[in-house]
């Protein structure tokens, strides 16, 4: 699935990017910028206790520095905010490069926490400029995943709390940066289920690559959605109460009553049917009370404090 084909753009992600929301990029003007003696403190010292800074020491009249800064430029944008390069012209600013040793240009040191960690001298080829720059910053992508987790988990955070135009636009970041992320599907997903809409959401997991819709994430909400599908054909709740208040042994009345509880989002009443059906007779539809649990516990994920309580119920009953 492309970029393009990403039904979850223009209704919940907009036009963000990831690193856009985490602070990882910084804009494009910002990356690269001249300083002087009386703002170095602040473009180079300060400025790296947020994130590696390169200082490029050059002058207007050397020939291997005009060589050197298409190529550490160009290869600082392409890194989208792993570092910053601040250039320093020596001759109208000798004081730094005095204070700091420097002695040949070009000549590029980089600054972490405040303090210079490493460097190199003259023109050197893009390649040792990108072993450079990985050096000093981590491999490339390292900080991209761990945004990209941080997102996620806020995004989990936020539907959890009842913020679904939150969550949904998290997801919807995330799927304009990667269109094929399987969390952020899935979690998109549930967002149109939890707002009534679970054809949009059976539509948006439609046509996935066979890998993809595999995943566990996905898988799970797709679950889910047969869950919803099924409860819609089991009548109405209110009928299947009554039949259980006439007589609390109508098993059949009472699977589908948890069904229909699982899918408004009550998770205890829902298990707690299914337990009742199965301390009353094991035998109900070949076990398929502790069948239709177990596949509950299989969307609700292990740390659902409802699929914790059900197993302990669950375990109670057939260890007794």
């Amino acid at each position: 699935m492309s970029a393009g084909d990403n039904p979850y753009a223009s209704s919940y992600g907009g036009q963000m990017n990831v690193s856009a929301n985490y602070g990882g990029a910084a804009p494009a003007d910002d990356l690269i910028k001249d300083t002087t003696t009386a703002n170095f403190s602040r473009d180079v010292l300060e400025a790296s206790r947020q994130q590696p800074v390169l200082v490029d020491f050059w002058a207007p009249w050397c020939g291997p520095c005009k060589q050197l800064q298409p190529l550490i430029e160009k290869v600082v944008r392409e890194g989208a905010g792993r570092v910053k390069l601040v250039k320093l012209n020596i001759d109208d600013h000798p004081s730094i490069p005095g204070q700091l040793g420097i002695q040949s240009i070009p000549a590029v040191i980089a600054f972490v926490g405040g303090r210079p960690v490493d460097g190199f001298m003259g023109a050197v080829p893009e390649s040792q400029i990108r072993e450079f720059i990985d050096k000093v910053a981590g491999p490339a992508g390292a900080d991209e995943k761990a945004e990209i987790e941080a997102m996620l988990a806020e995004a989990k955070t936020l539907f959890d709390a009842g913020d679904l135009a939150g969550a949904a636009d998290l997801y919807g970041a995330l799927l304009q940066a990667d269109p094929e992320n399987a969390p952020a599907l899935a979690g998109i997903a549930e967002c149109m289920i939890a707002v009534g809409q679970p054809d949009n959401a059976r539509q948006a997991l439609a046509n996935l690559p066979e890998a993809l819709a595999a995943d566990p994430a996905i898988a799970a909400v797709a679950r889910k959605l047969d869950q919803i599908e099924e409860a819609r054909k089991l009548g109405d709740p209110a009928a299947l109460e009554q039949a259980l208040a006439l007589d609390p042994d109508d098993h059949a009345a009472r699977l589908n009553l948890a069904k229909i509880r699982n899918v408004e989002g009550d998770r205890q009443a829902a298990a707690d049917h299914l337990l009742h059906i199965m301390k009353r007779d094991r035998a109900f539809d070949d076990d398929g009370a502790r069948r239709e649990l177990l596949q509950f516990f299989d969307v609700w994920g292990p740390k659902d404090p409802a699929t914790i309580a059900a197993r302990r119920k669950l375990s109670s009953i057939l260890f007794s």
